[in-house]
């Protein structure tokens, strides 16, 4: 397994981005100094998230989400958090 969580992870199972077996493992964002837990989708190099919106769907099925920028920190969940 890798030390560091990836630059950009998504819980969306349709995206390029999406890693089971890390989702598997646990993975935790703080984002702007507050521990976030409906993180869609993160990219630290680029600092956004994507969170979702209370519990609306599209009609695919998927949680609506709202794109929001900031500094972002992922860290396992099995292991402490350490600022970047």
């Amino acid at each position: 397994m890798t030390a560091t969580p990836p630059d950009r992870l998504s819980t969306d199972p349709a995206s390029k981005f999406y890693d089971q077996a890390l989702l598997e493992r646990g993975i935790g964002i703080i984002f702007k100094g507050v521990e976030k837990t409906n993180v869609e989708e993160y990219c630290v190099s680029e600092g956004w998230v994507r969170l979702a919106v209370g519990n609306s769907v599209d009609r695919k099925g998927r949680p609506l989400t709202m794109k929001v920028t900031g500094t972002v920190v992922p860290y396992f969940r099995d292991e402490p958090p350490q600022e970047g």
